[in-house]
């Protein structure tokens, strides 16, 4: 059983994160299904009905900020998929948080900071 129903992430402009995030979830095959004042959601291909990944603006009114520790890793299908992804976000002004490589468990990620700080991964299982 999946224990997790969905991730969510501030941002401070959702225009910028929307385009940001709308070309770097392609390559892990996650598409943009909804968008109101407060939030995007972004679904797998596989189940458009179910959003996984939203972005938000604070319920609370304060300016987004990313969580120091906090990590929201995502599932490639292949190892390319993981290249195209940290590619695309580079190109789209993500920072850099580790470049695509395997890794300690023997599976292959590449790490990016988003235009708000937060910090998002893709990882190809490789075992």
């Amino acid at each position: 059983m999946n224990v997790l129903d969905f991730v969510m992430v501030g941002s401070n402009d959702h225009q910028k994160a929307g385009d940001f995030y709308d070309a770097v979830f392609e390559p892990l095959k996650l598409k943009r299904i909804l968008k109101t004042e407060k939030y995007l959601g972004y679904a797998h291909l596989s189940d458009l009905d179910k959003v996984q990944f939203y972005v938000t603006h604070p319920v609370n009114g304060e300016p987004a900020t990313f969580g120091n520790g906090s990590q929201t890793t995502l599932l490639a299908d292949t190892k390319e998929a993981v290249d195209k992804f940290y590619e695309v976000a580079i190109s789209k002004g993500a920072t850099d948080e580790g470049g695509p490589g395997v890794r300690k468990d023997g599976n292959y990620y590449a790490y990016v900071r988003d235009l708000d700080g937060n910090k998002i991964a893709a990882k190809s299982i490789l075992t």
